[in-house]
C-alpha cells in the first residue's frame, strides 16, 4: 500500500482540467497539473441560469479552465461559470509558457545528452531566478548568456542554451503612421530629406519609407506597445519641430499596429 501523499489544489486556485465523463448532473474532470487527480463540475457551476443539457457546455476530452471551489476529504468541487475571461486568458497563457519551457529543456537535453536528473537540476536552478523556464530563455535571447551566469551551469549546458536562444525569434510590435510633409522653399526637398535622415541615424529600430509626395510612412519596432509608443513620440515631435522651423508643414496620421509572435 502506497503512503505517498498526493498534492492537491487550493481553494480559489485557477486550474486546467480535462473533461473525462459528462453526465446529466455535471461532469467529472482530471486536473492536468495535479497528476490527473479527479474533480467534479456540478451542473449548477457550469453556466448561469437553467441548463437543459450539460453537453452543450462541456464535452468529453475538452480542456477547461476551472476555479477550485472546495477541497475536502479528497473531493474537489469545481466551477466553470465563476472563471472570468481574464482569468481564463492568463491561465492558458501560463500553460502555454510552461509547455514551451518543457520543449526548450528537451532541446537542451537533446544537444547535451544529459540525464533526466541533470535536466531537472538545471530546471530547479532556473526557477531560483525566473518565474518560468520560458521566461529565462526569452531573457537570454534578449540579453545574452550572461543573464544566467550566477546559476553556475556547466560550459556544455550554457553553450547549448546559448545556441538554442540564438534561434529564438523574439516577440515584437511595430507601430506606424503616415507623415505628410511639404516645404515650398527652393531647397524644400533637401530640408525634408536631411530632417528624416537625421532621425533615422539615431534609432536602428526606426524605418521611414517614401510613399510619394507628400507622404512618408514611419514605423518603429519594439518588444511591446508601451516602449514603442515612448520611442516614437519624441521622434515625431522632432521631425515636426524641424520641418515647421524651416517654414514647412507637417501632419501625422496613425496606422494600425502590428504584432509578431515568438517561435
Amino acid at each position: 500500500m502506497s503512503t505517498e501523499i498526493q498534492e492537491m489544489p487550493e481553494q480559489g486556485e485557477i486550474i486546467l482540467a480535462t473533461v473525462t465523463k459528462v453526465m446529466d448532473h455535471g461532469a467529472y474532470v482530471t486536473l492536468d497539473e495535479y497528476d490527473d487527480i479527479q474533480g467534479f463540475l456540478h451542473i449548477s457551476e457550469i453556466a448561469p441560469g437553467w441548463i437543459r443539457s450539460v453537453n452543450r457546455f462541456v464535452k468529453d476530452g475538452e480542456k477547461k479552465v476551472l476555479l477550485v471551489k472546495k477541497v475536502k476529504a479528497g473531493d474537489i468541487d469545481l466551477s466553470l461559470k465563476q472563471v472570468s475571461k481574464d482569468q481564463k486568458k492568463r491561465k492558458l497563457k501560463e500553460v502555454k509558457k510552461f509547455e514551451k519551457g518543457k520543449t526548450l529543456l528537451q532541446n537542451v537535453q537533446d544537444k547535451t545528452k544529459l540525464s533526466d536528473e541533470e535536466i531537472e537540476e538545471i530546471e530547479d536552478k532556473i526557477y531560483t531566478k525566473f518565474d518560468s523556464v520560458y521566461d529565462a530563455f526569452m531573457e537570454i535571447a534578449r540579453n545574452g548568456i550572461v543573464t544566467i551566469k550566477e546559476l553556475k551551469l556547466t560550459k556544455k549546458t550554457t553553450t547549448a542554451i546559448e545556441d538554442i536562444c540564438s534561434k529564438i525569434k523574439l516577440p515584437s510590435v511595430e507601430i506606424r503612421g503616415i507623415m505628410e510633409i511639404t516645404n515650398n522653399k527652393s531647397d524644400g526637398v533637401e530640408i525634408i530629406k536631411k530632417t528624416l535622415l537625421d532621425v533615422i541615424k539615431k534609432d536602428s529600430t526606426l524605418d521611414i519609407t517614401y510613399l510619394g509626395a507628400p507622404k512618408y510612412r514611419i514605423s518603429i519596432t519594439s518588444e511591446d506597445f508601451k516602449s514603442a509608443e515612448k520611442s516614437l513620440k519624441p521622434i515625431i515631435q522632432e521631425i515636426q519641430t524641424n520641418i515647421e522651423k524651416k517654414k514647412g508643414s507637417f501632419k501625422f496620421t496613425r496606422e494600425d499596429s502590428k504584432k509578431t509572435r515568438e517561435n
